[in-house]
């Protein structure tokens, strides 16, 4: 998985944190692979804990829930004649990133990831329907 919202340096040492913080609730050695603790534990790794966060925040943007700020850094996909895609709750992503920061401009990254998703998650009736077919979705995405 790509994730540019944080340095991949960044992302790797909280990764270590997370995966010590596994080792010590579990008593796990530190020879022992950590990747089974983890998904035993239900623990999406950091870089996926990191999307679930993203893409509740669009949620919440999308159906009204989220500050103006957040709001208005995403805009709905509208395809220039009639498709099915025109109902797929899909948002645009803008024509280049901003050359800087790359993908890590959350009205780039974000949007790119919801349209990932699939559509029965995006049209979720609820948040808390929403955060858990996220959940499974990302979980299965890290460990299978």
């Amino acid at each position: 998985m790509v994730h540019q919202l944080l340095t991949k340096k960044s992302i790797e040492k909280l990764q270590l944190i997370q995966n010590s913080a596994a080792r010590l609730l579990t008593k796990t050695r530190k020879r022992e692979h950590i990747t089974p603790v983890l998904a035993e534990l239900h623990w999406l790794p950091v870089s996926y804990r990191i999307d679930f966060k993203v893409l509740l925040l669009v949620f919440k943007a999308v159906n009204g829930l989220a500050p103006c700020y957040i709001a208005d850094a995403l805009s709905s996909y509208t395809p220039a004649r009639a498709l099915r895609s025109a109902d797929a709750g899909l948002l645009r992503i803008p024509d280049a990133p901003p050359k800087r920061i790359g993908e890590s401009a959350f009205s780039y990254y974000a949007p790119k990831r919801w349209n990932a998703l699939p559509q029965h998650i995006r049209k979720a009736e609820s948040i808390d329907i929403f955060k858990r077919q996220l959940k499974t979705y990302l979980f299965n995405q890290a460990y299978t």
